[in-house]
């Protein structure tokens, strides 16, 4: 039904202004594993997105509460900018435990799930802008295909690290240390398929 209210299309800047936050964040998480020697200064810059990507979250919320008209139901935005929030969330207290729990030197599978983290994140930037023209859902499929395939890889490097954690049979503490670790960048990268379904949800509405 066409409506002469216009609907605030100031919600498809915040989704892309978060979204660039997660793709900058993932790839900082990725910049201190391969520069550890300076993962101090890296953390830094994870926590100003971080902190960005919060102001993004409740700017948005605040708008949902005096927003008469908005392009698509309040719980679909909720939920959207809510799992965006939880990846940079994620990303961020990965890369604390790191140095909270005073790790030496990153694994090999820990580089893996940040590369694929890195490459989820940058698949959600370039579907948001698709919301803009989403009754032409080709802009949004081919990246929510992308964004499925992802977390399937995550999915089977996250089982063969931890399997290999306890096969190696060493300090309970380190096993420990190395699962929440794992366990919290696979979350991230979860998250990102659940971006993927909401925006599925926003196509089908929209169909």
């Amino acid at each position: 039904m066409f409506s002469i209210v216009p609907r605030d299309q100031k919600f498809f800047d915040l989704f892309e202004e978060i979204a660039e936050l997660l793709s900058r964040g993932a790839q900082a998480f990725v910049d201190l594993l391969g520069d550890y020697g300076h993962r101090e200064q890296h953390l830094l810059v994870i926590r100003q997105f971080e902190h960005d990507a919060d102001a993004v979250a409740h700017r948005t919320y605040e708008r949902l509460d005096r927003t008469f008209i908005t392009p698509f139901e309040r719980e679909d935005i909720h939920s959207l900018m809510r799992r965006m929030d939880d990846v940079i969330d994620g990303i961020d207290a990965a890369s604390k435990r790191l140095i909270l729990y005073e790790i030496a030197t990153p694994r090999d599978w820990l580089l893996q799930q940040a590369d694929i983290l890195r490459r989820a994140t940058r698949c959600v930037q370039q579907a948001m802008p698709g919301l803009r023209t989403v009754r032409r859902p080709d802009r949004i499929r081919s990246h929510l295909m992308e964004l499925h395939d992802l977390e399937n890889q995550g999915d089977d490097i996250h089982h063969a690290a931890v399997a290999e954690l306890y096969a190696g049979a060493g300090d309970p503490i380190e096993v420990m240390k190395w699962k929440e670790i794992y366990d919290l960048t696979e979350r991230a990268i979860d998250r990102c398929e659940d971006i993927a379904d909401v925006l599925e949800r926003l196509l089908l509405k929209s169909a």
